[in-house]
């Protein structure tokens, strides 16, 4: 269950800017996952949900947002969507997929946080 591990690193990344901006109150963190990365978000949420109990964490959401796999086919020179496990090629010519559009994502879209005075968001640039 890798979920496990990205939620670990997740929690570092999210840590370290916590303390370096005066720990402000967390409420919401937007993920960015992609069909192609093999991320169940169910696994990811509950791992969420586990490993920040009694944490900085605790009382702070996860948002998921899944993006389709989308491949371009040079050859028809035009997008489509190829069947994960099941049928990769293009569907008008069969080439292999070579050229991946969309799908590959894994990252933290925004955070959003208050302190005691504003509540922001922030966007990491990653």
């Amino acid at each position: 269950m890798h979920e496990t591990d990205m939620t670990k690193a997740l929690l570092l990344t999210l840590k370290d800017w916590w303390e370096a901006h005066s720990e402000p109150k967390i409420s919401c963190i937007h993920l960015i996952v992609g069909k192609f990365t093999c991320v169940e978000p169910v696994s990811l949420q509950f791992a969420f949900e586990v490993q920040t109990q009694n944490t900085f964490l605790a009382e702070a959401k996860l948002s998921i947002k899944e993006t389709p796999l989308i491949a371009f086919c040079h050859h028809c020179q035009q997008e489509y969507h190829p069947e994960i496990g099941i049928q990769y090629a293009c569907p008008q010519c069969h080439s292999p997929m070579e050229d991946i559009r969309s799908g590959r994502e894994l990252k933290i879209d925004r955070v959003e946080y208050s302190t005691n005075t504003i509540e922001d968001t922030y966007a990491p640039n990653f």
